[in-house]
This record gives structure tokens, sequence and C-alpha cells, in this order.
């Protein structure tokens, strides 16, 4: 990231504690038993669930080593690292009878750490300013605005719950996780 080093190190802090929160919690969600009934609503909402910890913990990991590492890290591995998980997160949205937003947003996600990565290591070659821009400007725009909007609505979601109440304490973790997700992804484009 270009950007200064003490950010960079608060975001990567910030980033890798909601990925291990995400990761803890995707350790301790209970799995649908081998010999449950069919997907009904309880054992597809676990299903999805775990899938989101998981995302979730893979990108606030990822954005912290992005943060630190930059582009010392080959265009390869960070293809390989948020591609892969973009294409399945994609075919999933794609073939799934529920949850297809969601997966849809963690495709989102996936995409936009692939294009920043690649980004990054090609401006890592050549005379690269800080001043100058990475990437394609109306692609990083399109991003910002997505991952804004996203913030302002899981900002929106932490504070009032379903009941209209106040989400208080560990209730409203996963979705402070998601909160800093938004607000991550959005601070890394900004560096762009």
């Amino acid at each position: 990231m270009h950007g200064p080093t003490l950010v960079n190190w608060l975001l990567a802090l910030l980033t890798a504690t909601a990925g291990g929160y995400c990761l803890t919690r995707l350790r301790h969600s209970p799995c649908t038993p081998a010999g449950a009934p069919g997907p009904g609503p309880g054992p597809a909402r676990r299903i999805l669930a775990r899938e989101s910890d998981a995302a979730e913990a893979l990108m606030g990991l990822g954005m912290a080593a992005m943060a630190v590492t930059g582009a010392t890290v080959p265009a390869g591995v960070w293809a390989g690292l948020f591609g892969l998980p973009a294409i399945a997160f994609l075919l999933a949205a794609l073939y799934a009878s529920t949850g297809r937003a969601h997966r849809l947003h963690h495709a989102v996600g996936a995409l936009a750490m692939t294009y920043m990565a690649l980004a990054m290591t090609a401006s890592a070659g050549g005379h690269h300013h800080h001043t100058a821009t990475l990437g394609a400007p109306l692609l990083t725009g399109a991003l910002l605005l997505y991952f804004g909007g996203y913030s302002l609505w899981a900002g929106a979601r932490l504070l009032r719950t379903p009941a209209g109440t106040l989400a208080l304490g560990t209730a409203g973790l996963p979705q402070a996780c998601r909160l800093t997700m938004g607000i991550g992804m959005f601070a890394m484009l900004l560096t762009m």
C-alpha cells in the first residue's frame, strides 16, 4: 500500500484483529451434523454463517498482510489467494438457492483485493511516484462507492437490531467485523 507507514500498520492491526475474530467464530461455530435432514432454514443458515466467517477471516488477514507487505509479495500469490475464492463465491452465488447477495458481496471483496494486489505489484516494477494513480480510476471509484456505501449500511445495522434496540455487548461483534472489513477496503482503495 502507498501511504504513511503508521497508517498501514494501524490498518493491518485493525483488519488482523477482525480477521482473527472471524477465524475464532469459524472454529467455534456449530457444523451441520452428517446425519441431519435436508437443508432446511437452520442448516442452510449455519452453512452460510460458516462461509461468511471463512470469507471474512480470509479478507481480514489478507488485508493485514497486504497492508504490511504490499508489493513485496509476487502478483501470482495474491491472485491465487484472492482470485480463486472470488471465483468460488461467484459460482456459489450463481447456483445457490439462498444467500446470493451475501456471496456476491464476498466475491466483490475478493475481486477487489485481487485488483488492488495486482495494481500494487505492477506499479512496484515501474517508475512510480506517490502522486500517480494505481489501477483503473473508474474501477477504483466504483469500488470506493460500493465499499463506502457498504460501510454506512453495516454501521447503521450495528447501531440497531431488528427489534429496534441498540446492539450492545457481544451481539454486535459480527456486524462490527463487517463494518471493519468495509472500512478497511475503503481505506486501502483510497491509497490507489
